[in-house]
Order: structure tokens, then C-alpha cells, then sequence
């Protein structure tokens, strides 16, 4: 079973660390493909958190094919697309290193520079010392 957890010391808004803890539970298999999450009234007062923003994440979660809404019933985790759902990380990683590269732009670091990081950090987890957080 998954559980999750909001912590108020992020930055990160509570809708998306809702979103971002069920999505990974159904990629993790943690949820089956079919199961029922809580109703959001329900899981807003388990989580002490507005209904407004359990249903965002819930909204969220629906319009990335996570989970379908079925009127009357309640939400369902869908079967998982694969290739959506790599779609989906690679756009993750490239902003990620869109903000890299701003970042960098800063500072007066190069491509060149860029790369080498990036190299170095690959091998560290190819390694077995980079734990991917």
C-alpha cells in the first residue's frame, strides 16, 4: 500500500506533491491498473488538506492518463501507456537541462563545461554513488 507524505518545507505546491506521489505509485505498481483511489473528499481529510487541492491533482493526474474519472463511481487508475509515460520523462529531462543551461548561462559556463558535468555524474551513477535524487 502507498501512502503519502506533504511536507511544508518544499517548495513544491501540495497538489503537485499529491500528483507527483500517486503517479509514481502507479508506476511502481504500488496501484493496479483498475484500482479505485479515495474519494477526493476523502483523501483531502486524510491528507488535512483542501478538496480544491486534491482535486487538482486528481484533474492533473486524469489529464496525463494516469487515472480516469468515472462519473458517479470514483477515480480508477488506467492501464499504463508506456510510451506516453517516456514521452512524458523525456520532456522532464529536457527541461531539466534547458534550466541547466540558464543556469549555466549565469555563471559563464560553456557547453563544454556542461557536458563534463554531466559526464562525470553519469559515471557516478553507472557507478552505483549517485542514489538518482
Amino acid at each position: 500500500m502507498y501512502s503519502i507524505v506533504i511536507s511544508n518545507t518544499l517548495t513544491l505546491p501540495i497538489y503537485e506533491q499529491v500528483k507527483n506521489q500517486i503517479r509514481l505509485a502507479i508506476i511502481n505498481d504500488e496501484l493496479a491498473v483498475g484500482e479505485m483511489l479515495p474519494s477526493i473528499r476523502q483523501l483531502a481529510q486524510d491528507l488535512r488538506i483542501s478538496v480544491i487541492t486534491t482535486k487538482r491533482a486528481y484533474d492533473e493526474l486524469e489529464a496525463e492518463g494516469y487515472i480516469t474519472n468515472v462519473q458517479g463511481k470514483g477515480c480508477f487508475v488506467k492501464p499504463k501507456n508506456f510510451e506516453f509515460i517516456r514521452e512524458q520523462k523525456l520532456k522532464e529531462i529536457e527541461q531539466h537541462f534547458s534550466d541547466a543551461i540558464s543556469c549555466g548561462q549565469l555563471i559563464k559556463i560553456g557547453g563544454v563545461e556542461l557536458h563534463e558535468m554531466l559526464e562525470i555524474l553519469l559515471k557516478e551513477s553507472e557507478d552505483g554513488k549517485c542514489t538518482g535524487n
